[in-house]
């Protein structure tokens, strides 16, 4: 009486068989090279974005972090950005020597 982990032992013996009978073929192995290219191409893309992404969300949070501050250098970095005048230069002055 056979029992059931032979006859799966004995498929996956007969499988890896034929894996390396099939491997023997040029064109199975250019194939499988080039799989491997592929895998390493899309793990070297996946770890550039997810460096960027956590890259973006670490500065999210320091910026977050200066404003909770309320930091002279931020409210004139913020001042910069809405620039139309000299009187925004002149408002951002007098915001300072307050903050100071």
């Amino acid at each position: 009486m056979r029992s059931k982990f032979k006859d799966t032992w004995r498929i996956w013996l007969w499988g890896f068989l034929a894996v390396i009978a099939l491997a023997q073929f040029y064109v199975v192995r250019e194939l499988l090279a080039a799989f491997a290219i592929f895998t390493l191409g899309f793990a070297a893309l996946a770890v550039v974005v997810a460096s960027v992404y956590t890259l973006q969300k670490s500065c999210e949070f320091a910026a977050a972090r200066l404003a909770a501050l309320r930091h002279p250098v931020l409210d004139m970095a913020r001042a910069t950005t809405k620039m139309a005048s000299v009187s925004n230069i002149t408002a951002v002055g007098q915001q300072n020597r307050k903050a100071a």
